[in-house]
């Protein structure tokens, strides 16, 4: 890996592009500590540290903008509505005909998609900067003008800071996409994620200070660590697994050369959704400590209670926390593999699997394939979501080492790396004539 940066280095356009998305990452980073006007934002700490937000929307939005909403800064939204919206138009592609077709009409087709896209984003953006600026008025102390003429220029101003903030961030990773190295709003999702590293390693060298009074500190911390470190392997092997089913081409004659009669296959990867069945479930499970924090229902009373047995620590919510992320897996690929359509491809390039016979019995043993690799992905990921609730609760540590997080961290780190090696890979490349 070092070797890659280290060689792309030398490459002077390569350089520019390294530069060029390390300078997008620090604006990102100082637009983090740009302060939304009339908010306070020691009462927002207070409540995102408080365990009862652990598991709403509020905690997670937190950690996907790097601390920029415990801040109260104008980043807090993140890229949230930019991740919202592909997710909803993405879904809609599938459902909606004329979406459909304008996704294969090639790049002009995925050009008008990316426009709508934006402007989905505008809209969620305006509604979501509305709830937070709503939730957080409902807060004794968070904004500091609510009523009159200054609680209502308050109110505009915020809701426009925040709803600016993410709009600024879609324009920043198109940015990166244009000009730099990676996924434009991968990488600011990275830097995000990676800015809270430093004070995850402080809350674990507190931890190990106060072993004096608790010695299991002494054994837990080590632990974490290599837990750590051995997800962070698994991640990567399991990110990088693919199933290759082998696939024959018939020789055929044309004119007088001859063409196919090669063998290869058809990688179905581990992994095939990536993290999208754990941001679907995490946004799902996190719905009651949001309406938790919106009516504020009386501590004693059933729906308090009822609310109370989804917060993030408890059993029930590790439990649907693991279904949802294998059902939302299953529907994910489902919508992305058709293999009927798979078959069909193959089929008219004269393609075959060897020991199967084209037509339904070729979709039918694909459609196998994609069930038992979805499920050991489904698996997979479930297990990496669920694993820092479980660690939680037997050591009663609060450490900021969220499989979401990890997974995030290593996939984008992997993605920009092969997209390195592709270009570095170009440029050196003689062709057929010299």
């Amino acid at each position: 890996m070092f070797q890659t940066l280290k060689n792309a280095w030398h490459i002077a356009d390569l350089r520019k592009k390294i530069l060029y998305t390390l300078m997008i990452l620090v604006l990102f980073r100082l637009g983090t500590a740009v302060p939304v006007p009339f908010l306070d934002a020691q009462v927002l700490q207070q409540m995102l540290q408080n365990p009862a937000n652990a598991g709403n929307l509020l905690g997670y939005l937190d950690i996907l903008s790097g601390g920029a909403f415990a801040r109260a800064t104008i980043f807090a939204l993140s890229i949230t509505p930019y991740i919202t919206s592909s997710i909803v138009i993405q879904l809609l592609t599938v459902a909606i005909p004329a979406l459909e077709r304008m996704a294969k009409e090639g790049e002009d087709g995925r050009r008008k998609i990316n426009k709508i896209t934006r402007y989905v984003t505008v809209a969620l953006a305006l509604l979501q900067a509305w709830a937070y600026y709503t939730l957080l008025r409902n807060q004794s102390g968070a904004v500091m003008y609510r009523s009159g003429f200054a609680g209502i220029f308050s109110a505009i101003v915020i809701i426009a800071a925040f709803m600016g903030g993410a709009m600024l961030i879609v324009y920043l990773g198109e940015r990166i996409d244009e000009h730099g190295i990676g996924n434009g709003i991968s990488m600011i999702l990275f830097a995000g994620i990676v800015s809270r590293g430093p004070a995850a390693i402080q809350k674990l060298w507190i931890y190990l200070q106060m072993g004096s009074e608790q010695p299991m500190y002494y054994f837990t911390v080590p632990l974490i660590v290599v837990l750590f470190l051995a997800l962070i392997v698994v991640i990567i092997i399991m990110t990088n697994a693919e199933r290759r089913i082998p696939v024959q081409y018939a020789k055929k004659v044309v004119g007088r050369k001859m063409y196919g009669g090669q063998s290869t296959f058809i990688p179905i990867k581990v992994n095939m959704s990536g993290v999208l069945p754990i941001i679907f479930a995490s946004s799902l499970l996190a719905i009651p400590g949001t309406i938790k924090a919106f009516v504020a229902p009386n501590g004693t009373g059933f729906w308090a209670n009822f609310l109370g047995a989804f917060n993030y620590n408890t059993p029930l919510y590790a439990v649907l926390y693991f279904i949802l992320i294998l059902a939302f897996n299953y529907f994910y690929v489902a919508i992305q593999y058709n293999p009927i359509e798979m078959s069909n491809n193959l089929r008219n390039n004269s393609g075959t699997i060897p020991g199967i016979r084209p037509g339904r019995p070729t979709s039918d043993f694909i459609a196998r394939i994609i069930s038992k690799i979805t499920l050991v992905g489904g698996i997979f990921l479930a297990l990496v979501a669920v694993l820092p609730i479980g660690i939680g609760g037997i050591t009663k540590m609060n450490i900021a080492l969220g499989g979401t997080s990890i997974i995030i961290v290593v996939g984008v780190a992997l993605d920009t790396f092969r997209q390195l090696e592709s270009q570095m890979m170009m440029r050196h490349y003689k062709g057929f004539l010299e």
